[in-house]
């Protein structure tokens, strides 16, 4: 008997369906397993044993190495008598899923035992522990200000999970200091924490990675390092653009509306660009051949903290680097021309257009117009409100402020 091939193609369509729902179940209930049941238990037997002095773990979802978010605070604190710092990542999408959760399980061990815990991100994995009273966790976080939405925040938006999700599996428990750039922001991050009912836990300390753009030493070093890695960055002026990813985490996209062919043809004999890819995107979009020596995709070659340093003008989009951009008081545009699409996808703490302390533009042309305007005659006054609004506590000593809040009145210290 024939079979008709719309009828196939719709069982086929159903079987997908099912089979993904089935999957989706699955993946649910492991994730239940793992955070209600096997990373306390795991915890609660490790912590038998008394809590080591001095013990200082910083906790890395991801990356393999340090991050920036982290190096001032470990600089310091090597230097400090009586700790012991070791680094942990748990290698999140960058290792085989049973992987990761081997991770967690010998993290939920490690912790149980540890004096102070410094986190940068997001972390379930703390928050599902059932932490006992002695242990510090220190939210250093990643980025500056408040731009685009996260967390709590982004809750039943399409970026986001839903609120109920997020409660059954939160991020931001557990926590004993969460450290912001101004208290301009506070609001912010105790709505995207869920810590409203917690006061005092989310304190305007400043930033620890934003100390080094006070260190002179630091200026000249980030300098020197995007002098070889892009020798004509010594005679042109140096464009950074550094934007955020589009999509979800996993499937992170950059994207690829700015036509570098023709910001060459009009800038490429007095400045040359450098694009910084946010880390989650994978897959980059191309440099063309015909502008290699133009535009340099350097965003495995140097971090944005240096890049900033040596930018004499910044593009971005929706990144919070803005905001440390902002203590330079230098140039900033704003290529937004998905700007509606993302405020739906996931949002903006302020209005953007109100927000924003440089040019929105939606074209190419409008970039390079707008880049000719600042080289010409740039007015600072907006980027010094800015600062002063969202970057008050970034004054090259939040690390000694955030270092006398934890250890205050510990042995350690």
């Amino acid at each position: 008997m024939p079979v008709n091939p719309q009828i196939a193609e719709g069982d086929t369509s159903l079987a997908e369906r099912v089979k993904h729902a089935i999957l989706r179940w699955i993946r649910a209930r492991v994730k239940d397993a793992l955070f209600f049941v096997v990373l306390p238990s795991a915890y609660r037997k490790a912590s038998r044993q008394p809590i080591s002095p001095g013990k200082v773990l910083f906790l890395e979802n991801k990356e393999s190495e340090l991050p920036e978010s982290f190096q001032v605070m470990w600089s310091r604190l090597s230097d400090m008598s009586g700790l012991t710092l070791e680094f942990v990542s748990l290698g999140e999408t960058r290792v085989r899923l049973r992987r990761y959760y081997q991770n967690c399980i010998a993290f939920a061990k490690n912790v149980a035992t540890a004096q102070y815990v410094f986190l940068n991100d997001a972390s379930s994995v703390v928050s599902c522990l059932p932490l006992r009273p002695e242990t510090k966790v220190v939210q250093l976080w990643h980025g500056c200000g408040a731009f685009k939405k996260w967390g709590m925040s982004t809750a039943d938006l399409i970026f986001g999970g839903s609120r109920e999700e997020i409660l059954r599996h939160p991020f931001y428990k557990n926590l004993s200091l969460v450290t912001v750039s101004s208290p301009e922001v506070v609001w912010a991050y105790e709505e995207a924490m869920v810590l409203q009912d917690e006061p005092g836990v989310v304190q305007p300390t400043g930033v620890s990675r934003t100390d080094v753009f006070f260190d002179d030493e630091y200026l000249a070093a980030s300098r020197s390092k995007i002098q070889q890695l892009v020798p004509a960055a010594i005679e042109k002026k140096v464009i950074v653009y550094a934007p955020t990813f589009r999509g979800r985490v996993a499937q992170a996209e950059g994207p690829n509306a700015l036509d570098l062919a023709k910001m060459k043809a009009f800038l490429g004999d007095s400045h040359v660009l450098l694009i910084k890819h946010h880390p989650f995107v994978k897959n980059r979009p191309a440099v063309p051949e015909e502008c290699a020596d133009f535009a340099f995709d350097v965003s495995d070659k140097a971090g944005i903290n240096e890049l900033l340093c040596g930018a004499d003008l910044v593009i971005s989009d929706y990144s919070s680097l803005v905001f440390e951009y902002s203590l330079f008081e230098r140039p900033m545009i704003f290529f937004a021309c998905d700007r509606e699409d993302y405020a739906d996808w996931r949002g903006f703490y302020y209005e953007y257009e109100e927000l924003a302390p440089g040019p929105i533009c939606e074209t190419t042309e409008e970039v390079i117009e707008q880049i000719r305007l600042a080289d010409d005659s740039f007015d600072s006054s907006r980027v010094k409100a800015f600062r002063a609004k969202f970057m008050s506590s970034c004054d090259g000593h939040a690390t000694d402020r955030i270092i006398e809040t934890v250890f205050r009145g510990d042995e350690a210290a």
